[in-house]
């Protein structure tokens, strides 16, 4: 993966409906030559998928939080994730260094659907407490980071 390809995965991200053309204007490459590399960065997996982006509030998703899952002493981490990956709920979920063992994200449309959540999350076999977070706004989220140089600290 090479600079043109960053410019081209920054591009897709602002907009993931860019045509071909429209990419190789951004990044001085022809609709083909983008198309090729787009073909390529997809069948290697660096690109995974296309969505669209929704804003929780319209779809009536107002409250988020994030949630800490301390484990119990004998929990498997693959049954943990894949119980927390049958919750609707949970939008994200990421394994942590630390007390806890993951750290997900959940959008509901209430407080007392977050306690319904909450509920439904300590019964998964090998979660022995949380720690919630309620969000109260979102700054930014989703933002792009192709792994440029650029302003990076080593």
């Amino acid at each position: 993966m090479d600079a043109l390809d960053r410019q081209i995965i920054a591009a897709l991200r602002a907009n993931g409906r860019a045509t071909y053309a429209e990419l190789g204007r951004q990044v001085g490459l022809s609709a083909s030559a983008v198309h090729e590399r787009v073909g390529k960065l997809e069948s290697s997996g660096v690109i995974v998928g296309y969505h669209a982006v929704v804003d929780p509030s319209a779809v009536g998703l107002g409250v988020t939080a994030l949630i800490g899952i301390h484990p119990t002493d004998i929990a498997d981490d693959n049954e943990v994730a894949d119980a927390l990956s049958e919750l609707i709920e949970v939008e994200s979920c990421y394994r942590v260094a630390g007390d806890e063992s993951f750290v997900v994200k959940v959008r509901v449309a209430t407080v007392d659907d977050l306690e319904r959540s909450l509920g439904r999350l300590r019964r998964i076999p090998g979660v022995a407490r949380t720690r919630t977070t309620v969000v109260l706004s979102t700054r930014f989220e989703g933002r792009p980071n192709t792994g440029d140089d650029e302003g990076d600290v080593t």
